[in-house]
């Protein structure tokens, strides 16, 4: 529907704890592709659950005009369900089934209502998005983390939704998926608002919405085009600081120098008065007068300064604050000839199936190699991963490890205690830390003051990701080589570049896991692998 629009009007919402997230937010959202963007933690699921309905405001409105369809960040569905009841069309066919099988009770026509080409609808749109071969009885356990997001995905625009809000809609997601989901959503015509950090797919948005506390500005065109004009913004503001800054010292200046002459006048007046042997009555009235003029003239400076202060203050406002990690990652120097991992002809068995081809799969990692390990969802990279870091044994094959530590950054990112803040759990990584030095580094990953002492249950996608980070990499001893299974999922975009800048100044080896093609292009892969069908090759580097 052309009408179909997001409004929020005057929206101020404040978690139990009293943490303030909006203050007096107003904006609308019209039909087009809509990109969110913020810093991890400044409230864009919140904003999402709050416009579908799951949180309410504390105070001000959110209208919603036309049917909505909504994709959270992390789904809340269970193992045992089918893929036609994840669709939300398992009561429609099975009352179609009944239909065709003569039983014409009225219940079944008012379960099907206008859906009696419910299953042609969603066989087609499951084949737009890269699940031809799901059947609608499959168990959703046996599904990979990609296809459950896919899956989700589907049943939202089988509801012929005129607004779609999605949440990290690309994570866990293989690259065929990627390119098919951004076809689906190039083709949807009503108002679509997303929160990703997937470039690819925010250049395909017709305007960037970026999200503050209390604002919400829109920017015509794609990401790339925000970006440039973000920075021509920062050009004139850093230029509107400094043309006030010089001012203001100008206005001291020339306060200064004024006081300074009224001090010398008035020195002057005094013994030229005395001098002169005037009455005192006309040699009070005098020195009054010229204290009067000083002090008028000292007033005008004094004046011209506070405005000069204010005019600083409100150009340094326009300035971007943007919190960036400080990530030192260990020092390690590892040796180029130095073997690391070495596996030979490993298999594991998942139920009754083997995960890898026949023969199992062979394996070496010498440092500092930097491995890029690809491949589509469910063919078993994380499976890989468990093995090199003796978390998973093989039911086959042989395994060498050398003694550098091996750390391993889980997608599922379930490390951590949720119940323990995250200090406590820093602590529990690496207690031979001094705590000064503990709170010190956890400031560089944006954890500071107060924010080091909320629980990990309360975090956001990306700040958790931060705290994982924090805890892995600078537990003791340092790591000889790194394994990171999907790390920039929740990361915002400004967090992505600062990774990306450590791990190319990290001199131990690390194998990374990821379907962000810009990602590893800009973290100096020396070595690409693929697992796909069970066989682990290796690969030229692509073009990106």
């Amino acid at each position: 529907m052309s009408d179909a629009a997001v409004v929020c009007s005057n929206v101020s919402f404040t978690w139990p704890d009293d943490t303030p997230v909006f203050h007096d937010l107003s904006f609308s959202v019209t039909p087009g592709r809509t990109g969110l963007v913020a810093p991890n933690g400044s409230g864009k699921s919140t904003l999402l659950k709050l416009i579908s309905g799951e949180l309410k405001p504390a105070t001000g409105s959110v209208s919603v005009n036309g049917t909505l369809g909504y994709l959270p960040q992390t789904l809340p569905l269970t193992s045992g369900l089918t893929v036609a009841e994840v669709l939300g069309v398992a009561a429609v066919i099975r009352a179609l089934d009944a239909v065709e099988s003569g039983d014409v009770d009225a219940k079944h026509f008012a379960t099907i209502g206008d859906d009696w080409d419910i299953e042609e609808r969603t066989r087609a749109q499951l084949d737009r998005l890269g699940l031809a071969d799901l059947t609608l009885d499959r168990s959703l356990s046996t599904l990979s983390g990609g296809q459950v997001v896919s899956l989700g995905l589907a049943a939202q625009l089988l509801k012929r939704p005129d607004i779609l809000l999605l949440d990290e809609p690309t994570n866990n997601l293989d690259l065929q998926a990627r390119h098919q989901l951004y076809d689906v959503l190039s083709d949807f015509n009503g108002c679509l608002l997303l929160v990703s950090h997937d470039r690819a797919l925010l250049d395909r948005m017709e305007r960037i919405a970026e999200l503050g506390s209390d604002e919400l500005r829109l920017y015509g065109g794609n990401f790339t085009e925000y970006e440039e004009a973000v920075r021509v913004e920062q050009e004139v503001a850093e230029k509107n600081v400094r043309n006030a800054e010089q001012e203001l010292k100008r206005e001291k200046r020339e306060l200064q120098q004024a006081r300074e002459r009224a001090e010398r006048r008035a020195s002057n007046a005094a013994k030229n008065l005395k001098n002169a042997g005037l009455p005192k009555i006309f040699a009070g009235t005098m020195k009054r007068g010229a204290q009067e003029a000083a002090g008028r003239s000292g007033t005008m400076h004094a004046s011209r300064v506070s405005d000069a202060r204010a005019r600083l203050d409100e150009a340094g406002r326009a300035l971007r604050e943007e919190q960036r990690l400080a990530l030192e990652l260990p020092g390690t120097q590892v040796p180029a000839g130095r073997n690391l991992f070495l596996g030979e002809g490993m298999q594991v068995r998942l139920g009754d199936k083997d995960v890898f081809a026949a023969g199992g799969v062979d394996l070496s990692v010498r440092g500092p190699e930097r491995i890029a390990l690809t491949g589509p969802n469910g063919a078993g990279k994380t499976t890989l991963m468990r093995l090199l870091t003796g978390d998973l044994a093989p039911e086959s094959g042989e395994i060498k490890r050398n003694d550098g530590r091996i750390a391993y950054l889980s997608q599922r990112l379930d490390l951590l205690d949720l119940d323990r803040t995250v200090a406590e759990n820093f602590a529990a990584f690496a207690p031979e830390r001094p705590e000064a030095e503990r709170m010190n580094l956890l400031a560089r990953f944006l954890f500071r003051g107060a924010r080091a002492h909320l629980p990990v249950g309360v975090l956001s996608g990306g700040e958790r990701l931060r705290a994982t980070l924090a805890c892995v990499l600078c537990a003791e001893p340092a790591p000889h080589l790194l394994l990171l299974d999907e790390p920039t999922n929740n990361l915002d975009l400004v967090s992505a570049g600062q990774l990306e800048s450590s791990l190319n100044f990290y001199q131990g080896a690390f194998m990374v896991v990821s379907h962000d093609e810009r990602f590893l292009a800009r973290i100096g892969i020396s070595r690409w692998l693929r697992l796909a069908d069970g066989v682990l090759k290796e690969m030229g580097a692509p073009e990106v």
